[in-house]
């Protein structure tokens, strides 16, 4: 995929066919995330949500890994900082994983090598995690003395269930891509060498789609475990009938059927 658009320190962004491909880009210390990084992250995002010829975004590691987590040098900080600092910081650095999982397009990792910590906990933010064989997983925070503080808690046992999330998070366990898949962490396991296929594959089937009718059933997904049956109900029909006045649904429906009957 080509056609790199901006330039960042310890980011790559590309852009080809529909489909933005944000890279962390720290291959020396396994894309460990810095405060630098997470600025840069926050920013690609937002450039991929402004234009409007993305319609699917790729966050995947360079290198040998997709990220190894927090850098050393921000966690060796924590016990120097002020406890009003440590909270400071844990809440920005929470907020910009929030607007990552906020991004209204569809987000895949592709997970190329370990996600560890903070890098797991970015891979939770994703809409789908598609990984290679090699791939490994697992929060180890409380190994260190401390817990996974970007939402790690809330987001695994809304991925994994409770009981596997509070097992995985007590017992600092790495697991293999073949265990991730067997929990539901991940949505496919598959070669390394045949990973980027497998991604671009999936990412070009959403680019088929409605973008719109993606972006309000990725809003009525994510609010699904926060809000009642129904108010959430009452705002899916409000998403029906905003797609409706937006959309040529009988258009797209014909379109459709074409693509079954050939095959597609």
């Amino acid at each position: 995929m080509g056609g790199i658009d901006l330039k960042f320190e310890t980011v790559l962004y590309e852009k080809s066919e529909g489909i933005a491909r944000i890279i962390l880009n720290r291959p020396e210390v396994l894309n460990a995330i810095n405060s630098k990084m997470l600025m840069e992250l926050a920013e690609a995002f937002r450039v991929a949500g402004r234009d409007e010829d993305v319609k699917v975004v790729i966050l995947t590691g360079a290198g040998k890994a997709f990220s190894s987590g927090m850098d050393f040098s921000l966690l060796e900080g924590l016990g120097k900082m002020g406890l009003n600092e440590l909270y400071e910081a844990t809440r920005f650095a929470q907020g910009i994983y929030s607007q990552l999982e906020s991004l209204e397009k569809p987000v895949i990792a592709a997970i190329n090598g370990p996600a560890l910590g903070g890098g797991l906990e970015l891979a939770l933010v994703c809409d789908l995690r598609i990984a290679s064989e090699n791939a490994i997983f697992g929060l180890p925070e409380v190994a260190v003395g401390i817990v996974p503080d970007l939402a790690g808690c809330q987001r695994l046992p809304r991925i994994v269930g409770l009981g596997k999330a509070k097992e995985l998070v007590m017992t600092a366990r790495i697991i293999d891509a073949r265990e991730a898949e067997k929990i539901g962490l991940v949505n496919r396991v598959v070669p390394l060498d045949k990973l980027e296929e497998e991604v671009l594959t999936t990412a070009k089937m959403i680019t088929m789609n409605s973008s719109l009718a993606i972006l309000l059933s990725k809003k009525i997904l994510n609010l699904s475990f926060d809000v009642d049956m129904e108010t959430l109900l009452n705002y899916t029909a409000l998403a029906q009938r905003i797609c409706v006045q937006n959309e040529d649904v009988p258009g797209k429906v014909r379109a459709y059927v074409g693509r079954l009957k050939a095959g597609k």
